[in-house]
């Protein structure tokens, strides 16, 4: 019987698709610290930077987020130029849809950050999209978190946390669950990192359709 030669055979590839990665979690979980220690890594990802109608913390500038009118909001809104978007906490947050298009378009894995019943509107419209999870390890670490910003008052911290609580009974409809543990940001980065790794090595490739 004639054995079979493998010799100058090409070597298996697969067609390589980007993945949309949507990063949610309550607050306190630490997303923004999280988003800005993933710009240092070796992943190379497209930030797509969220539109809100919120005031700028002290520390926060356009990098963080685009901070815009209630009036150009509702115009993104009507034109259709928003992924998805929801009213927080009195304030409008949304995915601008062109930049991600375009990054994936590119064959760019890319990242947004959206609040928890934003990433269950884009669970329902784009569901090959990869949803992390990002959490403290406890509610008491969360509110301890949230007490040590400064930035709410009584009556809004008492409403995150309210809030958040109801986030955590949500977490079945993500893919993955990471856990930021007080002073191991980098652990919780090198999980998504891994993650991502995990997802574009998969046979069977997520494919995005906007």
């Amino acid at each position: 019987m004639k054995k079979a030669s493998y010799e100058n055979q090409a070597p298996l590839t697969l067609s390589r698709k980007p993945l949309l990665i949507v990063l949610s979690g309550p607050s306190g979980a630490g997303k923004d610290a999280v988003l800005s220690r993933l710009r240092e890594s070796a992943h190379l990802l497209r930030f797509i930077t969220t539109v809100t109608t919120r005031p700028p913390r002290t520390t926060e500038t356009n990098k963080d987020y685009h901070f815009v009118s209630t009036e150009r909001f509702q115009e993104m809104m009507s034109a259709g130029e928003l992924l998805e978007w929801a009213n927080v906490y009195g304030n409008w947050y949304g995915v601008p849809k062109e930049p991600v298009k375009q990054a994936l378009n590119e064959g760019q894995d890319t990242i947004i950050k959206v609040d928890v019943q934003g990433a269950a509107t884009i669970k329902k419209t784009i569901p090959q999209a990869v949803l992390l999870f990002l959490s403290p390890p406890s509610i008491e670490e969360m509110i301890n978190r949230l007490k040590q910003r400064h930035s709410e008052s009584d009556v809004d911290l008492a409403l995150r946390i309210q809030t958040a609580e109801e986030e955590l009974k949500q977490l079945p409809l993500f893919d993955y669950l990471v856990i930021n543990r007080q002073d191991k940001i980098g652990r919780a980065v090198a999980d998504i990192e891994a993650i991502i790794t995990a997802e574009s090595c998969r046979v069977n490739r997520r494919e995005i359709t906007i």
